[in-house]
């Protein structure tokens, strides 16, 4: 072989493509379900837009970024994440001017520089919603469900929903002075890179895996919310009560972009170690304001498709998804039976799923490999035999020759009976 996938990328070939298929139509049937509509956009966009919207503190931005310069001169980056270039979408496109709220979806690739390791990938495939319009609790509580319904859907089990709030700006800034005096004075206990994040970004501290010991000691934001943020925090909170959907409190939860605000939720599972959150999101009430939007309210998720996959359970419907398998596989012995061969497929392909072999390989050989696709019927096509067309019954490895002209009738005829018996 000359050439490899890059690393940190994966080819998806049958039959595995039909999993990750399966696994997509579940989230698309739920989304249906609450009034969501799907949204594509570039996979690349003006490195700014990330820049301004996820935040120049973040590792994401500092470190992960592929960007380039385009032949015009434009600073340009493949998306590292989706809801920047959702929120530049819909205001772009007027979508701020419809009123009420705006309930989207995405499902596509991103691009992140990172350490390739369990369920992690360079390009990597998310799932996500963004849900503009409403700062109500229930809204919260609304997305939170389609991860949580879908994933029930897909048969995992014991998922465990962590909540938190980051609070507003009015709250944000006083905790964030109390926070870097704590940081300051427990500095030697920290790690290289949040010794870095203390001035420029203290709340990042609490998304490092290291610090652990330092995160425990740290005053939470949850002891110093607003009056405004800690009522919708606590309507949160009772609504996934009324539904009965468990969760834990968890006061480190901060995620890694700048722009959450108030709701921030993980749904993790335990069979992935330390990579093992399959959801993240939360409210980014400022978001649009500072993309050059109106102020309005949001909030939105993302799931990664590698992780949900690699450990998907073994009894999820998703796995007997059927893999499309033809009715009938047309099999071609010569060349001069190639255009009886097209006008025979052309007639039935218009009821029934039909493969045609036009390797001209030997009979037996052909006749293994329809049987190999699980298909019911061989139909052989013979220029010795100018009129008639062999249907042979694969399962009874029974056989009857048919008029070219009556083959479209004849397959309608034994294979419906045979699909209702």
């Amino acid at each position: 072989m000359k050439f490899k996938r890059p690393r940190g990328t994966q080819d998806v070939i049958p039959p595995d493509i039909h999993l990750w298929l399966a696994v997509e139509q579940a989230f698309r049937e739920t989304f249906a379900k609450h009034g969501y509509q799907p949204i594509r956009t570039p996979i690349f966009e003006m490195t700014e837009l990330f820049q301004r919207a996820v935040g120049e503190q973040t590792d994401i931005i500092s470190k992960e970024m592929y960007t380039f310069t385009d032949r015009g001169g434009r600073s340009l980056t493949l998306r590292p994440e989706n809801t920047a270039s959702v929120i530049r979408a819909y205001l772009e496109n007027g979508m701020h001017r419809l009123g009420g709220i705006v309930r989207l979806y995405y499902i596509g690739p991103m691009f992140r520089y990172d350490r390739p390791q369990a369920g992690r990938y360079r390009q990597f495939h998310q799932v996500g919603l963004e849900a503009i319009g409403s700062g109500s609790p229930g809204i919260d509580v609304e997305i939170i469900e389609t991860i949580m319904v879908t994933l029930e859907s897909l048969a995992f089990r014991s998922l465990n929903l962590k909540l938190n709030s980051v609070g507003c700006r009015k709250c944000r800034e006083p905790y964030r002075k109390i926070l870097l005096e704590a940081l300051v004075s427990c500095k030697d206990k920290l790690c290289g890179d949040c010794e870095e994040r203390v001035f420029k970004n203290p709340l990042r501290v609490f998304d490092c895996k290291t610090c652990g010991q330092v995160k425990t000691e740290l005053p939470t934001i949850l002891d110093h919310l607003c009056g405004e943020c800690r009522a919708h925090h606590e309507a949160v909170k009772a609504a996934l009560n009324e539904i009965g959907r468990p969760f834990e409190e968890d006061p480190a939860l901060v995620r890694g972009l700048d722009y959450y605000t108030r709701t921030s939720f993980e749904i993790l599972h335990g069979d992935l170690g330390a990579q093992n959150a399959l959801c993240g999101g939360g409210r980014y009430d400022d978001l649009i304001e500072e993309c050059g939007g109106p102020p309005t309210p949001a909030i939105g998720y993302s799931a990664g498709l590698e992780r949900i996959i690699s450990v998907l359970p073994e009894d999820s419907p998703a796995r007997s998804a059927a893999v499309t398998r033809p009715d009938i596989c047309l099999l071609c012995l010569d060349e001069k039976a190639v255009p009886r061969a097209l006008r025979a497929a052309a007639a039935l392909r218009a009821q029934w799923n039909l493969k045609a072999d036009y390797s001209m390989r030997v009979l037996k050989t052909q006749l293994k490999g329809a049987e190999k696709s699980g298909a019911r019927v061989a139909l052989i096509i013979d220029s010795n035999r100018p009129d008639h067309l062999i249907w042979k019954d694969l399962a009874a490895r029974e056989q009857t020759e048919i008029v070219d002209a009556d083959i479209a009738l004849h397959a309608r005829r034994v294979l419906t009976s045979k699909k209702e018996s």
